[in-house]
């Protein structure tokens, strides 16, 4: 990977870690009275967005999508936690990483629903790719294994898309 400049230095993580707490209502679920997979994605995909957002301090747009797995049912009335984080910073692009969980009232217990990596575009006025002005400042192992880890998915995304996939 090439190294970048960022002429604003950097942001850390927890600066543009976002947490948001959505409850299913009737208009979320599906006919088999489950969470509608569209619209946790339509939830994933926000949450994404203002994390690139935080950390970008300019307007994003979302590229891709790499995974929505479910792991875990969601019904009617459930508590989804959604969090959002920065994993990696490249030139234009960065990475998000989001984790939704149901959430149980009594006990707070969280339960994985899905893990999901959005590629988010730092864009201008016209709607055309610009650099990002903030690297990322990676604060231990955890960050620097998500670091690595976005990197070998990055090289792995190219190569689909140049294999036309």
């Amino acid at each position: 990977m090439e190294a970048h400049q960022y002429p604003k230095g950097t942001k850390t993580v927890s600066q543009s870690r976002t947490e948001v707490t959505r409850t299913v209502f009737y208009q979320d679920i599906n006919g088999f009275n489950r969470l509608f997979g569209g619209r946790l994605m339509e939830w994933i995909d926000e949450a994404a967005g203002i994390a690139a957002r935080r950390h970008c301090g300019s307007t994003i747009t979302t590229a891709c999508v790499d995974q929505l797995e479910f792991k875990h049912a969601v019904h009617l009335d459930d508590d989804v936690v959604i969090i959002a984080k920065v994993t990696y910073v490249g030139r234009t692009s960065l990475e998000v990483r989001v984790d939704s969980y149901v959430e149980e009232y009594d006990t707070r217990e969280r339960n994985l629903i899905n893990t999901a990596f959005l590629t988010e575009v730092c864009i201008d006025e016209n709607g055309k790719a610009t650099p990002i002005e903030y690297g990322l400042e990676l604060e231990g192992d955890d960050e620097r294994t998500e670091w690595e880890s976005a990197t070998k998915r990055l090289i792995f995304r190219k190569t689909r898309k140049a294999e036309g996939f």
